[in-house]
């Protein structure tokens, strides 16, 4: 394959890379089954308790100097659970967030045709990671899944003044790969942060992984391309003008 003027590949991680949306799906039908059989709430209650402590990560704010990421949560779980009995819930929290995280990070892998895919990818290109989040979360992501093998440079936006959408974080990552940005594609899932990113960035060409074939949630918001699946990236590479 050759790749006309491309010298670097940037990808996103979460519902890009690995399957995060579905991770998180199972592993809170896991704390179900923990909350009705063990705790004895009923799965009306138990998906209430599910449902607002998902509510809660959407409007996380973290203060390092108060409290780590997993002490948040932990509380996250405790006051959902105190939405439906008042009490102590310290233990069961710690509980549920525990069995969450762990089966979360479980189910977050590289198939085996991505990972072939970046392989073949790597041969011709440098690649970077750029995700979005907490660093202690993004990180334990990246762990799990062995995406560090795979990159010539991973940057979580936590750990930087700025995440994307801004165009300073995507010209880090050209920076770290030795790259202009007229040289560099963008890979990701979400409009608002990876491809309006890229194109305010200036990167030759963005690459939009629209799953679920829907039309664009903003129409000011144009990707180079769109995909379907990741697998079909190296395709629209050899095409690209």
């Amino acid at each position: 394959m050759v790749l006309n003027g491309i010298k670097a590949i940037i990808f996103d991680l979460d519902n890009t890379l690995i399957d995060t949306a579905g991770a998180s799906k199972q592993a809170i039908e896991e704390v179900m089954k923990i909350l009705i059989d063990k705790e004895q709430y009923t799965e009306k209650d138990a998906h209430i308790i599910c449902d607002r402590f998902q509510a809660k990560l959407l409007h996380e704010n973290l203060d390092h100097s108060k409290m780590t990421i997993d002490d948040l949560r932990i509380l996250h779980w405790e006051e959902a659970l105190q939405s439906i009995r008042p009490g102590d819930h310290k233990e069961v929290a710690k509980v549920c967030y525990t069995l969450w995280k762990t089966s979360r990070l479980e189910l977050m892998t590289l198939s085996e045709s991505i990972k072939n895919m970046l392989i073949e990818l790597r041969k011709q290109a440098r690649l970077a990671l750029l995700t979005n989040g907490e660093r202690q979360v993004q990180r334990e992501k990246i762990e799990a899944c062995g995406a560090s093998h795979f990159f010539d440079a991973i940057v979580v936006g936590g750990e930087h003044a700025e995440e994307k959408p801004a165009p300073s974080i995507f010209l880090h990552c050209c920076n770290l790969l030795a790259v202009k940005p007229e040289e560099c594609v963008m890979v990701g899932d979400n409009l608002d942060t990876d491809i309006r990113g890229g194109l305010n960035a200036g990167l030759k060409a963005t690459v939009w992984l629209n799953k679920n074939s829907s039309f664009s949630s903003n129409p000011y918001i144009v990707p180079h391309y769109t995909i379907n699946s990741v697998v079909d990236l190296p395709d629209v590479l050899k095409n690209l003008k």
